[in-house]
């Protein structure tokens, strides 16, 4: 008579940002092969049956009886404030104390795994960038702008945490620019428009990556927990000027000098929303991220070229003037 083979329970994994695009493609992913537990500090998640939705803000109180209530085996942490959502205080104490209040709760209650989900702005736009980036180039993009000191200290938490405990296997991902469908980030928005503001002069080298793509590298980066820093970017990239003619989009010229003249064009039209000031600057300079270290530690590579993205946003465009 064979032997019964061991129960094998299934980990919970707790995934943030449930309400996006980018998680729900990685919710849709992990389920069945995992309990998942969807949270949002925006609004509470429609989900499939057997997964729990919480509405929750992570750097307050309530946070913890998420924890309390479910015995969590890892964290995956998609869940930010873009610049466009909320003022630099509301991003501030949900990215930064959000992710703090997070970490200390999976050291509190035994998490044993954290995968966070970062952005290439940390390394900050400058004329003075090397021709591809890597994983130990220093991030630069608090001395840039204001507007996003938020994300370079979730990074330096993030760090501090990998380093002093190596029992939470963290692994960090700096993706270039992820579009697709559903995808809301400053890059979509923008290429979803009709007419785009272009810098005058200005055309920097860019990487675009398919929102299914990235889903893909995280849940494989978490099913083979490697912790450490990866970027998550293609091999290939297009001028800006060309990725917004390819989308679609008409040019909106827009002068570059002085330097604080598109700012003020943006910050007076209220363009925030799409062209925020703090991204000015990576319209003018190349930030072309090394992926080499993420490629061949996962055996991962982007299945949709830079056309599967593109033609998406033309579609919405043409669609929208079919309506019309």
């Amino acid at each position: 008579m064979a032997a019964a083979k061991p129960h094998i329970s299934k980990k919970t994994i707790l995934v943030t940002g449930a309400a996006g695009s980018l998680a729900k493609r990685v919710i849709a992913r992990l389920h069945g092969k995992y309990h998942i537990i969807a949270v949002d500090f925006r609004r509470k998640v429609d989900t499939d049956a057997g997964i729990p939705s919480y509405l929750v803000e992570l750097h307050k109180r309530g946070f913890e009886d998420v924890f309390a209530e479910h015995k969590i085996d890892a964290v995956i942490h998609i869940g930010r404030m873009f610049a466009h959502e909320r003022d630099r205080l509301q991003r501030y104490n949900a990215n930064v104390l959000g992710t703090k209040r997070l970490l200390d709760l999976s050291r509190k209650y035994g998490v044993t795994q954290v995968l966070i989900h970062s952005t290439y702005f940390v390394y900050g736009a400058s004329a003075y960038n090397p021709a591809l980036i890597d994983e130990e180039a220093p991030l630069k993009a608090s001395e840039v702008t204001q507007e996003l000191v938020d994300s370079v200290e979730v990074e330096s938490l993030a760090n501090i945490y990998l380093w002093k405990h190596p029992d939470l296997n963290i692994t960090i991902l700096r993706p270039c620019n992820v579009l697709g469908p559903g995808v809301r980030n400053t890059m979509s928005i923008l290429l979803a428009r009709a007419m785009v503001p272009v810098l005058v002069g200005f055309s920097p080298m860019m990487q675009f990556l398919h929102v299914e793509d990235m889903a893909e590298a995280i849940v494989l980066a978490f099913d083979k927990n490697k912790p450490g820093i990866y970027n998550v970017a293609p091999d290939d990239y297009v001028p800006y000027q060309q990725a917004v003619s390819e989308c679609g989009c008409r040019k909106l010229p827009i002068p570059s000098i002085p330097p604080l003249l598109p700012r003020g064009i943006s910050s007076l039209l209220n363009w925030n929303g799409f062209f925020p000031p703090y991204m000015v600057s990576y319209f003018k300079y190349p930030v072309i991220l090394d992926g080499k270290l993420f490629r061949e530690t996962f055996g991962w590579k982007p299945r949709r070229n830079l056309n599967d993205i593109f033609s998406y946003y033309r579609k919405q465009k043409l669609v929208a003037k079919a309506v019309v």
